[in-house]
């Protein structure tokens, strides 16, 4: 069996990995979804969402082999890292839950991405700024869909709205990683080349706000909040995720479609 790989996290390849893994998680954690969702439509829906982010994923994964100049595939980044080696936000890595968790979860990351992406697209890379230019188009449909559940869910029944209330309470202590940023990144700012993160979160609370305002759900506070994510330290569920996302490939190495 090939070890698991070392990555050279300059401060560009670290960027992108973080955004990379941001998308293979959540991507994997949707498509767990396929043939369970509560309606066919739904089940599509959630089968698109995921093969949105795992698109942008194989983009990032893409280019990062190419800024770090080891030869190195998207592949090797997805199934050839060990859990310490992931950049994720602690968020995405959260299990499914029920619909209402899920859906919430997406709809939090969403208006965050949509937002970011929009962001992107001025950056000075112009790989980045690419690949921004598609995934905003993706995450705008993603923030309409989500946003249209959370209110259904929470101005329906009882049992609905004290479902997305409780996955509320459960979540939200892990949107300050959002916004989180180190002295590399901070770097990339000063570049032209990244967004700064701080001047997405005041657009992001009012849009979640407006929608769980019309959903009749309570914002919460910001808080104490987890984090760890972006520096490899992950919840119990990351190893669990990637012991099935991997298994493949650590059966058969090198095995292709």
């Amino acid at each position: 069996m090939a070890k698991t790989i070392r990555v050279n996290e300059t401060p560009l390849v670290l960027y992108t990995l973080r955004r990379a893994d941001d998308a293979l998680i959540l991507g994997h954690r949707l498509s767990e979804w396929c043939g369970h969702a509560p309606m066919m439509e739904e089940d599509m829906a959630l089968a698109n969402m995921a093969l949105d982010l795992i698109g942008q994923a194989r983009s990032l994964y893409t280019y990062a082999g190419e800024a770090e100049g080891e030869g190195r595939t998207e592949d090797d980044f997805a199934y050839w890292r060990d859990e310490r080696g992931y950049r994720n936000l602690l968020l995405v890595e959260q299990q499914n839950g029920d619909f209402a968790r899920t859906i919430l979860r997406q709809f939090l990351y969403a208006n965050f991405a949509d937002l970011y992406w929009r962001a992107m697209m001025a950056s000075k890379d112009e790989t980045l700024a690419a690949i921004a230019a598609k995934s905003e188009k993706e995450m705008a449909y993603h923030v309409r869909h989500t946003a249209e559940w959370v209110i259904r869910l929470g101005d329906g029944t009882t049992e609905s709205h004290a479902r997305i209330a409780a996955a509320l309470d459960g979540l939200w202590a892990y949107t300050g990683e959002l916004f989180e940023m180190d002295a590399s990144e901070k770097e990339l700012v000063d570049a032209g080349i990244a967004v700064d993160l701080s001047t997405l979160r005041a657009a992001w609370r009012d849009n979640v706000k407006a929608v769980l305002d019309e959903a009749t759900l309570i914002t919460p506070e910001d808080g104490w909040m987890q984090k760890g994510g972006r520096t490899g330290i992950h919840s119990e569920h990351l190893g669990h995720l990637l012991s099935e996302l991997q298994h493949v490939q650590h059966t058969i190495p090198g095995a292709v479609w």
